[in-house]
């Protein structure tokens, strides 16, 4: 996959099935913080609020990975102990319903952390 220079293509690059899943997540975390920043870093779609690192996720063949730092991960440890995980990242399969409610919570539960910090300029 090339490079992709925004949100939009990024999305564009994957097939439609998977499109359809990545903007799904996308709405729902620009639902939930409705200030924070999109843009692409580590080569995947990212999310700031007040200078620092929000969530992130990223579209794989066979799953959509969500990155919610650590902190994101241990506070909804119950709810996502069904799914794959690593420190900091839970990956969703693509064949099952996308758990929209509970990406928001993880959002919401992110952009409390990230209002309690000083913000970075």
């Amino acid at each position: 996959m090339e490079k992709a220079n925004n949100v939009d293509e990024y999305i564009a690059a994957f097939p439609t099935a998977v499109q359809e899943i990545l903007r799904q997540v996308r709405a729902t975390i620009k639902a939930n913080a409705l200030e924070a920043m999109e843009l692409i870093a580590y080569g995947m779609p990212a999310y700031k609020l007040h200078g620092h690192p929000l969530v992130y996720f990223a579209g794989f063949k066979n799953h959509i990975g969500f990155y919610a730092t650590p902190t994101g991960h241990e506070a909804f440890a119950a709810e996502l102990s069904k799914y794959k995980q690593g420190k900091g990242s839970v990956q969703f399969p693509i064949d099952e319903p996308m758990p929209l409610g509970l990406v928001g919570s993880m959002v919401r539960f992110r952009v409390q952390e990230n209002l309690a910090k000083p913000k970075k300029k």
